[in-house]
């Protein structure tokens, strides 16, 4: 099966990761500036352990998967440099502790390093599918958000995520059970934002 049916199989649970109020809110500009930057800090975490698994599932990957992997290497390795700016900009820290949807996050990638190829390249393709549908839904985003809408909606991430698919496909579609296991995980780390701090 291609990993893509996936979507309509569990439309719902789609949707929620990809259609979410903070996204919405993003979308309208009526997210405060404090949810999006308890967002943004928690999310430079997120990268920094989705480098690792990556990095580790390169290593184990068949051969035709590894020039789109180790593209996504350089470019999660970019993505950080670029949290670190708009960090600096904001007057964020982005030593500040992970909150539990971070760290059960980060406890789900650890145990995907242990989960066969077929299923670790279907859970990054599905991190990174729902993070670009996700952050196509809130385009072009309001004045004060725009220029990360922008920045998570370039066409050449569309294309790295149509690479991984490709990857995915060509090896099988693994895991269903850990598809709906990221999808939640990733609601969760929207509602993460949500929450009174």
């Amino acid at each position: 099966m291609p990993v893509a049916e996936l979507l309509q199989r569990h439309d719902a649970a789609w949707r929620g990761a990809t259609a979410h109020a903070f996204l919405a809110a993003v979308r309208d500009g009526v997210l405060p500036a404090s949810s999006f930057d308890t967002w943004l800090v928690q999310d430079a975490r997120f990268v920094a352990d989705l480098l690792r698994f990556q990095a580790r599932l390169l290593a184990r990957a068949p051969r035709p998967a590894q020039a789109v992997l180790a593209g996504g290497l350089v470019a999660l390795v970019a993505e950080l440099a670029w949290f670190e700016e708009q960090a600096a900009a904001r007057g964020l820290d982005l030593t500040a502790p992970a909150l539990p949807a971070t760290a059960a996050y980060a406890e789900l990638l650890e145990r995907l390093d242990g989960a066969d190829v077929r299923t670790a390249l279907l859970a990054l393709w599905t991190i990174e599918r729902t993070y670009l549908d996700a952050w196509s839904q809130a385009s072009p985003g309001a004045p004060g958000y725009r220029e990360f809408v922008e920045h998570w909606t370039v066409p050449g991430f569309a294309g790295y995520v149509a690479g991984l698919e490709a990857a995915a496909d060509a090896v099988g579609s693994g895991d269903e059970a850990v598809f709906l296991e990221l999808v939640a995980a990733e609601t969760a780390f929207w509602d993460m934002a949500l929450e009174p701090a």
